[in-house]
């Protein structure tokens, strides 16, 4: 369609993730509201070569990601080596404002918020109500399944998946227009790295 090499345009993808993944680092605002938190994980349910029944989540292989969502803005992830209370406590005091209002799911990781000074912290039990008196974690919910889906795309991300799930963050809730609009901006400000 465009007349390149198929390694051309890969090329360029690299370079536009690169750029994407530099800006979404540069900002350092802290989520305020109400902000959603929750993990996630990425990756085979069955490893190759290995016998055994389909799992999913915490106790597999898959690589743990962390993620704050604001209500009705911004997306924030980190790929994290595990789940523990102290990993994802300090990614929420670097992130969140201690004003702000935290809804979790049940998760044993996200005891203690309190104790650091997130004094509103609301939690639903997902496996009784998805939503109950306002409390809900559905939009970190739908950047996951949209991830997802976005990453199946290309058969699972083996090489640069922290690029890859920045662009999605990046992305998330953004019309085309816009997208285009934010792109064209970074690449004018970064036009060495094209040359």
């Amino acid at each position: 369609m465009l007349g390149l090499n198929r390694k051309t345009v890969n090329r360029y993808f690299g370079i536009f993730r690169t750029l994407i993944h530099a800006h979404q680092a540069e900002e350092k605002a802290q989520f305020v509201g109400v902000v959603e938190v929750d993990e996630s994980f990425f990756g085979p349910s069955r490893v190759r070569g290995r016998p055994g029944p389909r799992k999913r989540g915490r106790g597999t292989l898959k690589q743990p990601v962390f993620g704050i969502y604001e209500r009705d803005g911004r997306v924030y992830t980190e790929i994290v080596a595990n789940c523990s209370a102290k990993t994802l406590q300090d990614i929420i005091r670097g992130r969140e404002d201690p004003e702000s209002v935290v809804h979790s799911d049940g998760w044993k990781g996200c005891d203690g918020l309190v104790d650091v000074g997130y004094d509103k912290h609301l939690r639903i039990n997902k496996s009784q109500h998805f939503a109950l008196h306002g409390v809900h974690i559905n939009g970190i919910e739908a950047f996951w399944s949209f991830t997802k889906r976005r990453l199946s795309k290309f058969n699972g991300v083996k090489k640069n998946f922290d690029l890859h799930l920045k662009e999605c963050e990046w992305r998330y809730n953004k019309p085309l227009d816009q997208l285009i609009k934010e792109l064209l901006a970074l690449i004018k400000k970064n036009k060495t790295l094209l040359v």
